[in-house]
């Protein structure tokens, strides 16, 4: 097996958590960024930093093998982190890094600083161990939690070009997820007129339209579910409202104008998002109520092939260094691999540390043995990946 650095590895977490690089106003990536960037100085690599957002920088490094020609893998970790929320409900404090009982806690200790952190020193430990055909990009894009502006950022700006292959370092404990739910998220404006609620035969409401729809959005999810059946391993396709807004509590007595419906519909492979927001706004208009759908997130589900060579590599290198027989599953949300997959063209597999389910939560953790063992798989996959050894 590749050597590691598994203290500087669990150190450089640490770090990373006690920046709290919160996807919020006030509490942007740049000081999460500057950090990646120094280590990456640190050992001779030379980042590139993109601006994307004011204070949410990209950072990239492309660490050239040495050993001739070869592909390109490309290992992502984004920066940001969703906000601690209430602190009442922690435990610990969310930003201190905390290493307690085995495992290492705070906001973003497993989405996904460390496995920001363990792609680069698996880059690192494979780049101290000889020389590599091809090359590896290290990115740490901005924005993961928000609109996933530091990867289209990546894509529009053509760094994908060349890039055989994508790691997405995404806690799925200890899966290899080469498939990812899609997400479409509507905003349906019903519009009717505006009149006194004593006369409503004068005004057009538009409340009386969202029944049906939400009746409708059901019997859709139904449908859908029937076309669609169940995916092994993303579930059923559902379509949830989940916001409703229409009048104000201090003019009950109004009828108001506008009416509006936010929907989430989450896919699997097969489903045709366009064919599902078109069925929303047929569904929209009701009683002469005129309805305007809004695509506000078109993130594609991914289905990337287990055969793929990036898929495979990770597999492979899974066995090698746990000695257990690798478990598929998939991504119940999606990540900046959607991206990487559908817009920018990179086969893309999502593998990482830290449990599934404990992203955004508080008292957020992460192994700390689990660290170290994605270090080691990373490091051997992109062996495995560039060497044709899958």
């Amino acid at each position: 097996m590749i050597d590691v650095d598994a203290d500087g590895v669990v150190e450089f977490t640490q770090a990373l958590v006690r920046i709290p690089s919160t996807n919020d106003p006030g509490r942007r990536e740049r000081l999460a960024a500057e950090l990646v960037a120094a280590k990456m100085r640190e050992w001779g690599w030379e980042p590139a930093v993109y601006e994307v957002a004011p204070d949410r920088p990209n950072v990239i490094a492309v660490v050239e093998g040495g050993g001739g020609e070869g592909p390109t893998l490309m290992f992502e970790g984004h920066t940001d982190v969703v906000t601690e929320g209430d602190l009442s409900t922690w435990t610990v404090d969310p930003f201190g890094g905390e290493i307690r009982d085995g495992k290492l806690w705070g906001r973003g200790s497993a989405d996904m600083k460390s496995g920001l952190a363990a792609t680069l020193y698996a880059t690192r430990a494979l780049q101290l161990a000889g020389p590599f055909p091809g090359r590896i990009k290290v990115c740490a894009p901005a924005d993961e939690e928000g609109l996933m502006l530091g990867a289209h950022h990546f894509v529009s700006e053509g760094l994908a070009a060349g890039v055989d292959g994508a790691i997405v370092a995404e806690p799925e404990a200890g899966e290899i997820c080469a498939v990812a739910k899609g997400a479409l998220r509507l905003r349906v404006d019903l519009a009717g007129k505006m009149a006194h609620g004593a006369m409503p035969q004068h005004g057009r409401n538009p409340i009386q339209a969202v029944g049906p729809l939400l009746v409708g959005l059901r019997a859709l999810q139904e449908e859908l579910q029937r076309r669609h059946p169940a995916h092994v391993h993303l579930g059923e396709v559902y379509v949830t409202p989940t916001v409703l807004q229409a009048g104000s509590e201090p003019q009950v007595n109004v009828i108001p104008a506008v009416a509006s419906v936010f929907v989430d519909v989450r896919t699997i492979p097969g489903a045709e998002h366009k064919d599902i927001a078109d069925r929303v706004a047929a569904l929209a208009s009701h009683d002469g109520i005129a309805a305007e759908v809004s695509v506000l997130v078109d993130r594609p589900p991914v289905d990337v092939p287990v055969s793929d060579p990036v898929v495979a590599a990770l597999a492979a290198a899974h066995r090698a260094v746990t000695g257990e027989e690798p478990v598929y599953g998939g991504v119940p949300g999606s990540t900046d691999g959607t991206v990487l997959t559908h817009w920018g063209g990179i086969p893309s597999v999502v593998y990482g540390p830290g449990g599934k389910w404990i992203a955004h939560q508080a008292d957020e953790y992460v192994e700390v043995d689990e660290i170290v063992r994605c270090t080691r798989v990373f490091a051997e996959a992109a062996r495995r990946f560039l060497g044709g050894d899958h």
